[in-house]
């Protein structure tokens, strides 16, 4: 019965993108009411197939068909926790204090890593059973996260797991070298590029068993721990260079009967890739809620006109598509004009209408302090707009800036100057 729903409704979706793609220009009148029945057709068969595991390709809607469901306006007041402060929460004292100083000065979410560099931060039967040999642990061999989850809980601070790292990965991991089958490449053969976190291999997102991985480790999280949702940032993408192996190749040319563009910025070869991934977020989204409701699901990407043509992350559609309950746009820089700019790009303030919005303000780096000053005016920025404000780092909060810790910490009161009190959605 599954495979039967399955083909029948991979056939709607391919017969009604060839209609769309053959008659365009004629039909350009009657796109709404096509593409509406187009979705609730995938959809009722989709909701029938209630024991298949992942659904085939679908096709994207355009983004102006549905309209975003309004969510409870609240203020985001959080900080990512990274792997730079693993030995703050090593130890249950640690995290204790870090929680609690938190909580003095009115934060009320944190997001803390446990996806990153092809290793978990939380024990994995599905990291274990790809061939991961090992996850982070505390000092005394505790969990990490369900220590963190419970001090934070006891204070009134909402933590969303922040699966970093999404579909990259070190060329060198565990990861990558069980499972090669699961990379994708450029044109010219090479399958890494360069990134903050160093030369990176990426895994397929357009590959099930890369979306069956990604998705099961989602759902340990959400299914073993009582967390208040999860978060994805600018690495639930691909860079476009990539997706000239194999499988990709194939999977286009099937769905064209054209092979995929030399060039990478190709329109629609952009926009083919932006909306598989967007089919699998989708999918990942019903996957979440149906084991957790309540859970929020957020992500973290850079502007949109950046996460689209370069990563072919189109995160906008995600919110008018209701995929994501909370976005966290990432506006790292010292200017505070263009800070300013960017913060008042047209899909943050659409996107503020229907979810709640924050910005992600970068408090400093160990070899590169942000001072309180530049920090205040950009997060005194962020509020006027009626945004919320998460920074990176925890411990770059006060431990690697020039002024004093108490200054520091006086400075964050003062921007925050009462609790507020974030509730799941």
């Amino acid at each position: 019965m599954t495979n039967q729903f399955s083909n029948r409704s991979l056939q709607v979706r391919v017969r009604l993108a060839n209609l769309f793609k053959k008659y365009r220009r004629l039909l350009k009148r009657c796109l709404p009411l096509l593409f509406a029945i187009s979705f609730f057709t995938v959809l009722l068969l989709d909701n029938l197939q209630s024991t298949a595991q992942f659904p085939p390709p679908a096709t994207i809607l355009q983004p102006e068909i549905l309209q975003p469901r309004q969510l409870p306006r609240q203020k985001i007041r959080g900080v990512w926790m990274s792997t730079n402060d693993f030995n703050v929460l090593k130890t249950r004292s640690g995290a204790k204090d870090a929680v609690t100083q938190l909580r003095r000065l009115n934060f009320n979410t944190i997001y803390p890593v446990v996806w990153n560099s092809g290793y978990t931060k939380f024990p994995s039967m599905t990291a274990k059973r790809a061939g991961i040999p090992f996850f982070f642990k505390g000092a005394d061999g505790q969990d990490i996260l369900a220590d963190l989850i419970s001090q934070s809980h006891r204070q009134g601070l909402l933590v969303l797991p922040w699966f970093e790292f999404g579909f990259m990965t070190p060329e060198t991991s565990e990861l990558a070298l069980n499972h090669p089958e699961w990379l994708t490449q450029k044109r010219n053969g090479s399958r890494t590029s360069n990134s903050a976190a160093g030369e990176v291999a990426w895994l397929n997102p357009f590959h099930p068993q890369v979306q069956q991985f990604i998705q099961n480790l989602v759902l340990e999280v959400i299914s073993r721990y009582d967390v208040d949702g999860i978060q994805f940032d600018d690495h639930m993408s691909l860079p476009r260079e990539f997706g000239y192996d194999k499988y990709t190749v194939a999977l286009y040319t099937q769905e064209t009967e054209n092979p995929p563009p030399a060039n990478p910025a190709d329109e629609a070869w952009v926009q083919w890739r932006a909306d598989k991934i967007t089919a699998f977020m989708a999918q990942l989204n019903q996957a979440v809620k149906a084991r957790k409701p309540y859970a929020i699901f957020s992500v973290s990407p850079n502007y949109y006109n950046h996460a689209y043509k370069l990563q072919l992350q189109d995160w906008l559609n995600w919110v008018r598509l209701s995929i994501v309950d909370e976005l966290v746009m990432q506006v790292y820089r010292n200017d505070l004009a263009s800070f300013n700019r960017k913060i008042n790009l047209p899909e943050i303030i659409e996107t503020k209408q229907y979810i709640p919005t924050g910005i992600g303000i970068m408090a400093g780096l160990r070899n590169r302090p942000v001072s309180m000053r530049q920090i205040k005016s950009q997060v005194r920025a962020a509020q006027k707009r009626g945004l919320g404000v998460t920074f990176f780092y925890y411990e770059s909060l006060w431990n690697y800036a020039q002024e004093s810790v108490e200054l520091r910490q006086s400075g964050f009161k003062s921007l925050f100057p009462r609790f507020a009190r974030r509730s799941r959605i």
